[in-house]
């Protein structure tokens, strides 16, 4: 019954619709790159679950504003303005062709925009619109996408809830594919010598983050992650939970994968377990203030709140 409640993603089946929808994504969060202010830690770029899919959430265009929302329940892209414009294309076909009608949907809104029309944070991109190789879309497997990312999403919020500092939304990153929660200590931290632009603007603060992915080719199976920028010492050594949980370094990073928690006998409870315990052994070994998770809740009578 756990492992219906919770369906099953196996990479391969689904990668040549998975490779296809990760350049959707692309081509709208280059919008929202494009149009919206820079914000810290790329604040500015990623998407947002919905009951129905992923959104943009509002964009500004001049004194307007506009939103994309991936439709994974109809499987359309619906594109809207504050000023009562909308368009829909259907989620099927190349990624050339979708791109030459998000660009030509967005004229009629009276969007003017130029994106960077390269793919970015993936092996070997083609330009969006030359890109007739990710055609692939499979209505079943986007379907089930969208219904584990909606489950991922309740217990990020439950453990976003439990930390009283500041932490970014729960959000879902087009350039690497994955649903992503941060916590910052409030320090300053050092960029890597060599860093990237992403990796440059990314970081520069003390994070703890964790999150989920479908796979790729270099993990061929969707899991839970998690680590520590930058690394503490000794971090590759510590005990987490639940069982089948472990540190992969040549990752660097804690990885669950979805099938352990989907197995347990509670996935929600191993879930929860992974994102607590790689906090709490981050966090010790960064020195963080253990106040951070503890707080008193409204309606409980005082009573102190633990996300440890």
């Amino acid at each position: 019954m756990v492992l219906d409640e919770w369906p099953a993603l196996p990479y391969v089946p689904w990668r040549d619709t998975r490779d296809t929808l990760h350049m959707y994504t692309q081509v709208i969060g280059k919008l929202r790159l494009a149009l919206s202010p820079f914000e810290p830690e790329w604040a500015n770029v990623p998407l947002y679950l919905t009951a129905r899919g992923l959104t943009t959430s509002p964009i500004p265009v001049d004194l307007r504003t506009i939103d994309a929302e991936f439709d994974l329940i109809d499987h359309v892209l619906v594109l809207r303005s504050s000023d009562g414009l909308i368009e829909r294309r259907s989620l099927t076909g190349a990624v050339a062709d979708f791109y030459a009608d998000v660009m030509s949907a967005l004229r009629r809104l009276g969007v003017d925009v130029a994106i960077s029309a390269v793919p970015t944070e993936v092996d070997d991109p083609i330009p969006f619109a030359e890109d007739r190789t990710h055609h692939v879309y499979d209505q079943e497997h986007a379907a089930a996408f969208f219904r584990v990312l909606s489950m991922v999403d309740v217990v990020f919020r439950e453990h976003r809830a439990g930390f009283r500092g500041r932490t970014t939304p729960v959000q879902f990153f087009w350039g690497s594919f994955d649903l992503a929660l941060t916590r910052f200590s409030g320090a300053r931290a050092p960029s890597s010598p060599g860093a990237s632009v992403i990796a440059r603007f990314s970081g520069g603060a003390e994070e703890i983050c964790a999150g989920w992915w479908p796979g790729d080719e270099r993990v061929p199976y969707p899991a839970f992650y998690a680590y520590a920028s930058p690394p503490p010492e000794g971090i590759e050594q510590v005990t987490i939970a639940p069982a089948g949980a472990a540190w992969i370094p040549p990752a660097g990073e804690f990885i669950l994968p979805y099938d352990v928690a989907r197995a347990a006998a509670d996935p929600h409870r191993a879930i929860i377990e992974f994102l607590r315990s790689t906090y709490a052994a981050a966090s010790s070994l960064m020195d963080w203030d253990s106040d951070l998770t503890h707080f008193p809740m409204p309606g409980h009578g005082g009573a102190a709140r633990s996300d440890d």
